[in-house]
């Protein structure tokens, strides 16, 4: 069946932080078509309700048809413990984090908080993501197993630890490698889904640890890399008494083979000009994830990385305060502004679209609307609520029009989303 969505239809051609807003397509009478899951052409509604006479038509109106949501930095197994109130990072994952991760043992609790994770996700116009899950094999079992259901493209990996955390959260080097390859041989390539290999953070893998994760990444070189990198200065401070060896934090992944193409580190704030200079010599990704940044106090990211490296966006579910994207992109403006640099809104959604799927290697699947892309679209309701609609009624420009949505919206301007070509 071939399905044609009309409404106002957003895509890029290029990348607005070095093209500016022009690399944004805007049709206001647009529409999309899709077959079998995937996007067979997009443009003016009139041409393409001319070429499909036989097309199932949904009328959106003058919604907003987008790329899906792309949150590049998640840890599902918080679900339940966002929006605690914490400290610092290190008080935080003691508090909230560590307890609640020993519950995922249990396959059933961990089923339960992956469905009703996808559930909030996705009525938050979020259509992928990228997780970390806990130490246990049944954590990502669960989320993989939920997310095929809905036949989502998500990424997720068994998150190692073999230090510095409670003794029912650890693993070993030698645990981590064979937990994460049997887990990775079931699950890497089947469906939309792929395995992501996850040392949660210097501080708690030991450098045995991280080589032998290196191995593995050196072994299966498709798979990303997934971990956190400078979120904290007091956290700095403990990477260099614990690797003292190593140059800087970034050095404490280097040397054990965890830098290239392929890597994607969470936070990237306090970066040194060494690190700066080798991530984009190495080619890897950095996810900003503001709202988890002012929440737990860690600091300002730098959006001028954009120019230079692949760049996402993310909520950090649960130390960010919000499932929602649009919410995440306004705290993205917001902490822009603090350092001086005023994002467009042309950026802001590239970062929550494109820009994370290029820091997750897949924008030649999802992140945009284009011909042989996969379909997975959130509709938005651009007049969601009263204060919403009182400004957009002023609106010139679609960015104008589109802006009180990111800045004041929630779920509520979520109209539709279509995952793999499916509404829901």
């Amino acid at each position: 069946m071939t399905d044609l969505l009309l409404g106002q239809v957003l895509s890029f051609a290029g990348d607005p932080f070095t093209q500016g807003p022009d690399a944004a397509r805007h049709e206001s009478h647009g529409a999309v078509v899709i077959e079998n899951g995937k996007i067979v052409a997009a443009g003016p509604a009139e041409t393409l309700r001319s070429q499909y006479p036989h097309a199932r038509v949904t009328d959106y109106g003058r919604c907003l048809i987008s790329a899906g949501f792309i949150d590049a930095h998640v840890h599902y197994p918080q679900t339940a413990i966002i929006a605690s109130w914490g400290k610092r990072l290190i008080d935080w994952l003691n508090s909230y984090t560590f307890p609640e991760e020993m519950r995922f043992a249990n396959r059933a609790y961990a089923d339960d908080v992956a469905n009703r994770y996808f559930d909030l996700a996705r009525a938050h116009g979020t259509t992928s993501m990228c997780s970390y899950t806990t130490i246990h094999p049944e954590s990502v079992e669960a989320f993989f197993t939920a997310a095929q259901t809905r036949g989502l493209r998500a990424f997720a990996g068994k998150t190692c630890m073999d230090r510095n955390a409670p003794e029912a959260l650890r693993d070993t080097p030698q645990s981590a490698y064979d937990d994460s390859k049997r887990l990775l041989q079931k699950w890497h390539g089947v469906d939309r889904l792929s395995y992501v290999i996850t040392p949660r953070f210097s501080p708690t893998s030991t450098p045995e640890q991280l080589a032998a994760l290196g191995q593995l990444w050196k072994e299966h070189p498709d798979c990303l890399m997934q971990t956190h990198l400078s979120e904290q200065t007091d956290e700095i401070a403990w990477v260099k008494d614990l690797f003292p060896q190593s140059r800087d934090y970034l050095d404490t992944y280097e040397s054990q083979g965890l830098l290239r193409p392929g890597a994607v580190y969470g936070h990237a704030i306090h970066l040194t000009p060494r690190e700066k200079d080798r991530l984009n010599e190495a080619g890897a990704s950095v996810v900003h994830c503001p709202t988890s940044n002012t929440f737990i106090g860690s600091g300002l990211f730098d959006m001028s990385l954009a120019h230079a490296l692949r760049v996402g966006l993310a909520t950090d579910t649960g130390g960010g305060s919000s499932f929602s994207m649009l919410r995440t992109m306004a705290a993205a403006y917001e902490v822009a502004q603090l350092r001086g640099q005023a994002l467009h809104p042309s950026q802001l959604w590239w970062l929550a679209t494109i820009g994370s799927a290029r820091a997750l290697h897949a924008e030649h699947q999802i992140g945009n609307i284009a011909q042989g892309m996969e379909a997975d679209l959130t509709i938005l309701d651009l007049q969601s609520t009263p204060a919403i609609a009182q400004a957009t009624r002023r609106a010139e420009t679609i960015w104008q029009a589109i802006f009180p949505t990111i800045m004041l919206g929630d779920d509520r301007a979520i109209r539709a989303t279509w995952i793999n070509g499916k509404p829901g």
